[in-house]
């Protein structure tokens, strides 16, 4: 999954997108304007490679790509301290984000984040839905319920937990020095008890150093044995992005996709670094990596559809009251 140089393709966007290893594409703040141009630059794409899977973070808060002509939606951490409501809550502000990006046609935002808010990581921080893992999978669940009835898979981000890791992973190396113990049954408790209802998980660049010396996106450990064999998930693996700081410790790309493949990854990211991404398809070429069959599953029909008249949908305009009777639009 790469990404692409501003708001409509370029020929050299064209040409990389062109190439059967990539699968999809993922849209940044760059690429998003308002919706139209979203939509337009969706169908370009869509008209180079239909099966694209075509992904967006648009959690709300400090997390939302696409800010005009859509609504600002509130930090899941907001939603989470919103006391007795917070699971009605959830499940409206999954379905309003949801409708809007399908309504844009894109496919999936990675969402939502199932970190525990341990008061350390900033990079997490109001991101995540609380500090409690019971109530984190509570609040996950309504929201997850809430992207499936508009019809968006989920994604749960970042296993096993990116909560007690104090480093940015976009820019150092972060490490959580826990024993396997004390991870599996406070933040990876989420992922375990929502295993069957996510779509999609992404592993986070972190060392978790009392487990294994790879980060757990890198490493056979986390993904093959605990989250396939353990959990027994059936989805798709995201790897975060390759290009982040978090993932260099693994080497330089080659051998970032190698590992990240090697270790379960269904799909790639590598992302605001062409150079990485062009260096990613030679490789990837040359290796004759085939590109994954269950990626494409997260594909949306709704999406396809693109129907912009959501608004006047009385779902609609009751998850709007709703976000604003509680303050939270």
């Amino acid at each position: 999954m790469m990404d692409v140089e501003g708001l409509w393709l370029t020929p050299d966007d064209r040409s990389l997108l062109r190439q059967p290893e990539v699968g999809g594409v993922i849209l940044f703040a760059r690429n998003c304007a308002h919706p139209s141009q979203v939509r337009e630059l969706v169908r370009s794409i869509r008209q180079l490679r239909p099966e694209l899977l075509l992904a967006i973070d648009q959690e709300g808060g400090r997390v939302q790509r696409l800010r005009q002509g859509v609504l600002r939606l509130p930090a899941l951490g907001r939603i989470g301290g919103s006391g007795e409501q917070a699971g009605i809550l959830a499940e409206a502000a999954a379905w309003l984000m949801a409708t809007e990006m399908l309504a844009c046609g894109i496919d999936i935002s990675f969402a939502p984040v199932l970190d525990l808010d341990r008061g350390r990581s900033q990079v997490i921080g109001d991101r995540s839905l609380g500090a409690e893992p019971s109530r984190v999978t509570s609040l996950a669940s309504a929201y997850i319920r809430g992207l499936n009835a508009a019809g968006m898979a989920a994604t749960g981000k970042h296993f096993p937990g990116h909560g007690w890791a104090e480093a940015d992973s976009h820019i150092a190396i972060p490490g959580d020095e826990r024993p396997l113990e004390v991870i599996k049954a406070s933040d990876m408790q989420p992922f375990a008890a929502l295993a069957s209802q996510l779509a999609g998980i992404m592993p986070a660049h972190v060392i978790y150093s009392a487990v294994d010396s790879q980060p757990a996106g890198f490493s056979r450990f986390w993904l093959q044995q605990v989250l396939r064999g353990e959990l027994g998930f059936g989805g798709v693996i995201f790897s975060d992005d390759l290009s982040m700081a978090g993932a260099h410790v693994v080497g330089d790309i080659t051998r970032r996709i190698d590992a990240a493949a090697s270790a379960g990854c269904d799909m790639l990211l590598v992302c605001n670094e062409r150079a990485a991404a062009e260096q990613a398809l030679i490789h990837m070429q040359q290796q004759g990596y085939v590109p994954s069959v269950r990626a494409q599953s997260l594909s949306s029909p709704v999406a396809r559809a693109a129907d912009c008249n959501y608004r006047s949908q009385p779902r609609w305009q009751d998850a709007v009251q709703l976000l604003k009777t509680h303050y939270l639009l």
